[in-house]
């Protein structure tokens, strides 16, 4: 069973999966960034209220979360067909991870962000600081031990919804863990598959929490 192929698979599988978290993360949070800041500072609330594209761009975040992922995944094929030009392999999950992820990590900036003192934040209204200002220095680094935690759980989600993706065949550890472990019952390399899944989750979660603290101001 513990081949050189099967080594050199699962080898394959771990570079796959990371792949699939971590490229896909980067690009979400590029796009749920900038919607997580928009949602805060256009709440009613916030330091340019704007009700209404708060409320269309908070619906829309939500009807996107409130779909769960191996739907999303089967539903956004032909997207993925006509972007990538295949619904199979590490590079056709990235798709449906980008849309699935981006409004998650929207939601998690907002959730950091409104953990801002307020009272810091009329602080630099008052010193007559504008509204980008305000976002880039006050609610970004006062808001990034959280910002930095929120990351961390995002791309530990993010690659849960990556071994997801083996039931479509999308590769990585998740494919290995379905078709050898589910289909043919080798359960020994299922599980070798879930340690290493784990493994990669809590390097994650570890990375996340130590570059918290070097950047709490309160420890």
């Amino acid at each position: 069973m513990w081949s050189d192929a099967v080594i050199k698979m699962i080898g394959i599988g771990i570079l796959e999966t990371l792949y699939m978290t971590f490229l896909p993360a980067l690009i979400a949070y590029l796009i749920g960034l900038p919607i997580g800041i928009l949602l805060v500072v256009t709440d009613k609330d916030g330091i340019t209220p704007f009700v209404a594209l708060n409320k269309v761009v908070g619906v829309i975040v939500n009807i996107l979360r409130s779909v769960p992922f191996i739907i999303l995944l089967i539903t956004v094929m032909p997207l993925t067909r006509a972007i990538i030009g295949t619904t199979i392999g590490a590079n056709a999950v990235v798709i449906p991870l980008i849309i699935a992820s981006a409004p998650y990590i929207a939601r998690l900036v907002e959730s950091s962000l409104k953990e801002v003192d307020k009272g810091v934040i009329e602080a630099a209204q008052s010193m007559g600081a504008t509204p980008l200002q305000i976002i880039v220095k006050v609610l970004i680094p006062e808001a990034k031990p959280s910002l930095i935690i929120g990351g961390a759980i995002a791309v530990t989600t993010i690659l849960s919804y990556s071994a997801m993706s083996g039931f479509v065949g999308g590769g990585g550890l998740g494919d290995i863990a379905i078709r050898y472990g589910y289909y043919r019952y080798e359960t020994e390399i299922m599980l070798v598959t879930v340690v290493i899944l784990v493994l990669i989750v809590q390097a994650i979660q570890e990375a996340g929490a130590k570059w918290m603290r070097r950047t709490d101001r309160r420890i």
